[in-house]
């Protein structure tokens, strides 16, 4: 785990296939970009990753082309998908979830304590999607922000309902790169724009005590908050963690396939792109375009999201 990523579950749930809804009712429209295909230089550009993390050798891929939202998956849109099934997330299976200290919205009986090596992380009672930072809080107050408390096994129950998939972490990042090679973040490669600008939402301050909030928001922003990179695709670069596909293994980088590469057959949990609000050069500078973070596939928090890719490209 990051430092702003989220603990990891200490149990492990099991998704049970039979419990996951099949495509139905799909009333949620998904703002889609084409990607189109192409091959690029995976990894980091920079030797300025974690070496545990695995974002080297720098190497060749070639991807077909395909079709990703636009933003991270909103409530709004999580919560038509949940009206449609009944599903139940894995925070509420197991009644608790993570939610940073400094957004708890729930009675003090809710708060069961920190998270061990981790103290900026509350274990909250009732924290879930609807419910993001506790009982006293509701997705209904931010409609247009990016669903959080989301695992990655809620995440594939919401691509299978949807008929869609998470994406692959060469899609990913080929993607948010943008169709520009070797940069850094998604605009370029120093952090601020013109004029000190902020481009995307991460921490500023002193973590994981006070957020300056300069980038104007103390925890999720709206999607569309910060300009789209070159293919149009919104906040790749923080807000929120964002599940892939990929099993995570750190030493896949060495033997990946050079086309179309789905990720290793085992690993130490799900791949996780894009780092959140909670990242900081100074600790974790994992909201480059080639860091990678990972968690068990059960594990959610409130700074964790994700997006989809549609099953083709669109005509």
């Amino acid at each position: 785990m990051s430092c702003c990523g989220m603990p990891e579950r200490e149990g492990s749930r099991s998704m049970d296939p039979a419990g996951i809804p099949h495509p139905q009712d799909r009333r949620v429209s998904h703002d889609e970009v084409v990607i189109p295909c192409g091959s690029f230089l995976m990894g980091d550009h920079f030797d300025e990753g974690y070496p545990q993390d695995g974002e080297t050798p720098v190497h060749q891929v070639a991807l077909d082309s395909f079709a990703m939202d636009a933003t991270t998956v909103t409530n709004n849109q999580f919560a038509r998908f949940v009206d449609a099934t009944g599903y139940r997330t894995d925070s509420e299976a197991y009644g608790t979830s993570a939610v940073f200290h400094l957004q708890v919205q729930a009675a003090p009986a809710d708060v069961l304590g920190t998270v061990a090596g981790v103290p900026w992380w509350v274990s909250v009672r009732g924290a879930d999607w609807a419910h993001p930072y506790g009982r006293r809080s509701n997705w209904q107050d931010f409609p247009d922000h990016p669903v959080v408390q989301i695992s990655w096994n809620d995440a594939q129950a919401y691509c299978s309902w949807a008929g869609r998939k998470l994406p692959t972490e060469a899609q990913w990042e080929y993607a948010a790169r943008g169709g520009f090679e070797g940069r850094r973040y998604p605009w370029g490669n120093e952090l601020l724009g013109s004029g000190n600008v902020h481009l995307c939402n991460i921490w500023q301050g002193d973590f994981p005590r006070r957020n300056l909030e300069q980038d104007g928001f103390l925890g999720t922003a709206p999607v569309r908050s910060f300009p789209p990179n070159g293919y149009g695709l919104y906040e790749m670069s923080g807000n929120v963690w964002e599940w892939c596909a990929d099993w995570f293994l750190p030493k896949y980088y060495r033997n990946s396939p050079l086309i179309n590469p789905l990720g290793p057959t085992i690993g130490r949990g799900r791949a996780m792109r894009g780092g959140s609000f909670l990242c900081h050069d100074s600790y974790c500078n994992r909201y480059r375009l080639a860091a990678r973070s990972s968690n068990s596939p059960d594990s959610a928090s409130s700074n964790c999201g994700f997006r989809t890719v549609g099953p083709k490209t669109p005509v």
